[in-house]
């Protein structure tokens, strides 16, 4: 299989504006996001999809490969068909790599990549909750998922909802997962999932997803054993010390 990186990088965040160039330990969070990804055995080819020409530049001053794409996407999905488009070679899948996860394993992009055989539409990754307070975050997606690890349904609430017990007692009564946030798509679906009407579902949590699994494509899952942190502030950046230490 031939798989293409893709790192979404886009300048404008309402949070943390110009996240992509936030320094960590010396060196750009879209560059340790890049080299981590480079790193990645099962893929291909890394390319940096960015919307703005400081991250470009960025980019070409250490070397790495870099696209251009529109300021208009709503999402990293549509950034990455773009980016593909702009390839010179054909590709059988696209892994798209969080921008803001500058610690990411290689080893979760090629548990990603272990999935596509063909036949696989759309990959993610998840992970088993292991506190309380995650099961009710809103902020921490939930899924659940069925016996192949088809991905049923993606939440911002507790999935699923345990009646016969009390809350406090849920994470010792059921296996509840969280979503990581890296996403493959065969590259037809990824151009098909482009065109598609924003859902219901996706509408009600916010998670573009839903969009997918309402229209009646499949995502596999594979559970990774690896902790992921993103960072959405400033603030954020503090959970990134042991890392560097």
């Amino acid at each position: 299989m031939k798989i293409l990186g893709i790192i979404p990088a886009r300048y404008g965040s309402t949070r943390f504006p110009a996240k992509a160039l936030a320094d960590i330990g010396g060196k750009t969070m879209v560059r340790r996001v890049y080299e981590q990804a480079k790193k990645a055995s099962m893929l291909s080819e890394v390319v940096v999809a960015t919307d703005h020409e400081a991250i470009y530049e960025e980019i070409i001053s250490f070397g790495g490969e870099v696209v251009m794409t529109s300021e208009d996407h709503q999402s990293g999905t549509d950034r990455c068909y773009e980016a593909l488009q702009q390839q010179g070679s054909t590709y059988d899948y696209v892994i798209n790599i969080q921008g803001d996860e500058p610690f990411i394993a290689p080893e979760q992009i090629n548990l990603v990549a272990e999935m596509l055989d063909g036949e696989t539409q759309l990959g993610t990754l998840i992970k088993k909750i292991d506190s309380s307070e995650d099961v009710f975050n809103p902020n921490v997606v939930k899924v659940i998922f069925n016996n192949t690890k088809q991905a049923i349904y993606f939440s911002r609430t507790p999935l699923p909802y345990n009646r016969n017990h009390e809350k406090d007692d849920w994470l010792n009564q059921h296996s509840y997962y969280r979503h990581i946030g890296i996403y493959a798509y065969r590259t037809d679906v990824l151009e098909q999932i482009t065109q598609l009407g924003v859902s219901s579902l996706e509408k009600a949590e916010s998670l573009e997803q839903l969009r997918w699994i309402e229209n009646g494509y499949a995502i596999q899952v594979a559970e990774t054993s690896y902790d992921s942190i993103g960072i959405d502030t400033p603030e954020d950046l503090e959970k990134l010390k042991p890392f560097l230490s």
